[in-house]
């Protein structure tokens, strides 16, 4: 066989063991959850409960509640846009407040000792605090409705924020910020070239801890008396109209979500932060 012929031979293959190496890379990360729902709707269909549907039928029952609308709509029913639209807008107001008063307070916080000697008690403090027991205080407050689950959202999802971009900014590197001092670098250049970059990895972990907070409490502030939409809204009609079905279709709507929201704030993270993962390696070599 000539080198001509084995090259070309070998370029064909390329791409069938590139396809072979990408489906055995999702079989790998799916598996275990591929696993767990068929034995779910193996064992659901033999148990035959009204209390456990069986994954198939919980799919239906997302796809005509939520997924059966015209193209014009993204396939989206009047039903997710009146329901799940709401949620994810509170739930992205709430993060993002949350995520702009976190930083700036943890930077203002890790940069002072001594106002996170005075003060760091009185966060932990309030920290521990689980935020569904202040539901009641939030509602003498603002009332139910958008301004009470916003504050439910930003009360929970702040804390990691916080206390982890003040650790982040207490453990910048003196030597760089004695350089910045030295070549006489203005106060908002050191903050913005070199604390809040050695802050970022710190701040995206508080992050991770916050995403998962606000979707919590964007459910929990839907279920209370007084809400009109939401998914914790429909999840609560469903059940007083013992619709289990919809209660079920609900609770995996939530954990594709949360997954979806995750995997995209991971990205992010990656993105933003591959200057910090390359300097490492340069570091370590």
């Amino acid at each position: 066989m000539s080198s001509t012929t084995a090259a070309t031979t070998g370029a064909d293959t390329r791409p069938a063991r590139y396809s072979l190496g990408v489906l055995a890379g999702v079989l790998h990360r799916w598996l275990a959850l591929i696993v767990v729902v068929v034995l779910w709707e193996i064992g659901t269909r033999a148990a035959k409960s009204v209390f456990f549907p069986p994954p198939s039928k919980i799919v239906k029952q997302m796809y005509h509640l939520w997924f059966s609308g015209p193209v014009s709509h993204l396939f989206l029913t009047s039903t997710a846009t009146d329901n799940i639209l709401p949620s994810l807008a509170r739930m992205a107001v709430g993060l993002a407040a949350a995520t702009v008063v976190g930083v700036a307070l943890g930077l203002l916080l890790g940069r002072s000792d001594r106002m996170f000697a005075y003060l760091d008690p009185l966060f932990q403090f309030f920290r521990v605090i689980p935020p569904p027991t202040l539901a009641p205080v939030f509602v003498v407050l603002f009332t139910f409705g958008t301004p009470m689950q916003l504050a439910s959202i930003i009360f929970s999802a702040i804390w990691p924020i916080l206390l982890n971009t003040a650790d982040g900014a207490r453990s910048v590197d003196q030597l760089q910020l004695a350089t910045a001092r030295v070549f006489r670098l203005s106060a908002a250049t050191r903050l913005f070239k070199i604390i809040l970059p050695s802050t970022m990895p710190k701040v995206f972990a508080g992050l991770r801890l916050s995403l998962s907070l606000a979707l919590i409490l964007m459910v929990f502030s839907e279920l209370l008396p007084g809400t009109t939409n939401g998914i914790g809204y429909m999840m609560n009609d469903a059940q007083s109209r013992s619709d289990l079905p919809t209660v079920w279709a609900s609770i995996v709507l939530l954990g594709i979500l949360g997954y979806v929201l995750n995997m995209m704030l991971l990205a992010v993270e990656r993105r933003s932060l591959a200057w910090h993962r390359s300097a490492r390696r340069t570091e370590s070599t």
